[in-house]
């Protein structure tokens, strides 16, 4: 077992850092919201740190699971940042969906105190870290992924490592990519069965088990039927993390037309007053008449 400090405590780091405590890690947490921490602590074994730093004294493992770059930084660079009392040869893993550079400029100034660095974003939703069934996509030298798959294991269903750092970020683009793509053809599949006459939850029952079907389609076209967007990976996290991917696509030449549409209607939804709906409230913008 080992002393961890897990730095972050929103819909997924709350209940992935309840799964290292439950099989037995010393766990300390940090939460910008002092008061989260504390209910954490509440329904869990473990220990609350005022700061970063303090959390990641004496820690084998730092795990972050923040909203941004911006975010992560400041968490883990400064006076108050993990790294200012993390020890050489601790490990540092980012959980935190963020751009393929500041996983390598994080790493960087990591290698040079001798601590290792893993960038490790997650796919699943609050659902698959609540059940521990995560799917993490990694970046970052062999031994450092080996050492930190031995903790991941506690929330994860699969693990993949694809390379040097930033190839667990650079995946996690073309999960994003790929799911943008996926709801609104599922938005506009739910808006034509009921435009259509037809029972729409007995249509994607009937679909789901074949080529049309995927993780989107099984968990959400019956909340999107019963027109339920208060839930789930808000719009203004999708955003977040498709600026990051067209971002990518400039740098790397790559066109992404369908991505850039999509955005756009999130945008839309944005403005609907829909910050925090679930990303299938794509759906919002198109005609259905039993509206």
């Amino acid at each position: 077992m080992a002393q961890i400090a897990f730095i972050g405590l929103g819909v997924m780091g709350y209940p992935m850092a309840r799964h290292l405590a439950a099989v037995g890690h010393q766990v300390i947490v940090y939460n910008r919201t002092q008061a989260k921490a504390q209910q954490w602590l509440a329904e869990n074994t473990g220990a609350a740190a005022p700061t970063p730093a303090v959390a990641a004294q004496g820690a084998d493992i730092v795990c972050c699971c923040v909203g941004n770059d911006d975010d992560l930084r400041s968490v883990v660079l400064g006076a108050e940042g993990v790294l200012a009392s993390m020890a050489p040869g601790s490990l540092l893993i980012d959980h935190t969906t963020a751009s393929a550079e500041v996983a390598r400029e994080l790493a960087a100034v990591a290698a040079a105190q001798q601590v290792g660095f893993v960038d490790a974003p997650v796919s699943g939703g609050q659902a698959g870290a609540e059940n521990g069934q995560l799917a993490i996509m990694c970046g970052g030298a062999e031994v450092d992924y080996v050492r930190a798959e031995k903790i991941m294991a506690a929330y994860a269903k699969s693990m993949t490592h694809l390379g040097a750092v930033g190839a667990g970020q650079l995946t996690k683009m073309v999960n994003q990519i790929c799911i943008a793509g996926l709801v609104q053809g599922l938005s506009e599949g739910v808006a034509f069965a009921v435009n259509a006459g037809l029972d729409a939850k007995q249509v994607f029952q009937a679909i789901g088990a074949g080529a049309a079907g995927s993780w989107q389609m099984a968990n959400r076209n019956s909340t999107m039927v019963d027109d339920e967007f208060d839930f789930g990976f808000a719009v203004d996290w999708m955003r977040k993390d498709l600026a990051i991917c067209l971002a990518e696509a400039q740098r790397n030449g790559s066109a992404l037309p369908v991505t850039e549409l999509v955005d756009s209607y999130y945008a839309k939804v944005q403005a609907l007053g829909g910050q925090r709906w679930d990303t299938s409230s794509l759906l919002k913008l198109l005609p259905r008449n039993d509206n």
